[in-house]
């Protein structure tokens, strides 16, 4: 069965209406309300967020409540694990050929289905950063640059850090870092 592009529209528009918890059943609803009133014993809200995530797999919620736990609770490679899970539930509603060009300034602002690819490629960007994974960050950093040349997400700040870690390690004792500017692109490393 071909995919009409009309039929791409409509998946990414119903995906958009998932990433603000549209759709999301009531059982896996419920256990990510019940996870989250645990949050403070982890053992018990883990099995629970995975649970949701078994009753929902295609669903972004659940997948950003398990991002969410194990960011906050310093498990970064699970986050990460977490995210990339959902970079490529939103690729998939995207459709095959999101990426090949970037998308309009308007999806980029506006498109929640595109925010929301941007946004998780940005995190994903920062855990391979926090992770020391810098080759894969600067990767994810490069496509996010591609992706929003307007800088719409602020992914631009994250490859300043990378730039300024990089040059870091180049320098001698006591010297100073250069400033780079706080937005965009401009000056930030390709």
């Amino acid at each position: 069965m071909e995919t009409t592009s009309l039929g791409l529209h409509d998946a990414a528009a119903a995906f958009a209406d998932t990433v603000i918890g549209g759709g999301l059943s009531p059982q896996a609803s419920a256990l990510i309300a019940q996870a989250g009133l645990l949050r403070h014993r982890p053992e018990e809200a883990l099995p629970l967020l995975e649970r949701a995530r078994a009753a929902a797999p295609r669903h972004p919620v659940p997948l950003i409540a398990l991002y969410r736990f194990h960011f906050y609770g310093h498990r970064l490679g699970q986050a990460r694990a977490a995210g990339e899970d959902a970079l490529a539930i939103a690729r998939t509603a995207l459709g095959p050929d999101f990426g090949d060009a970037p998308p309009s300034d308007d999806a980029a602002r506006h498109d929640a289905a595109v925010r929301f690819y941007l946004f998780t490629l940005k995190g994903l960007a920062y855990l391979n950063l926090r992770l020391g994974d810098l080759d894969d960050a600067r990767l994810m950093l490069g496509e996010l640059r591609r992706l929003d040349p307007q800088d719409h997400v602020g992914g631009a700040l994250l490859s300043h850090v990378l730039a300024r870690h990089e040059e870091g390690e180049d320098m001698e004792m006591g010297e100073s870092l250069p400033a780079h500017p706080a937005r965009g692109w401009d000056g930030a490393a390709r």
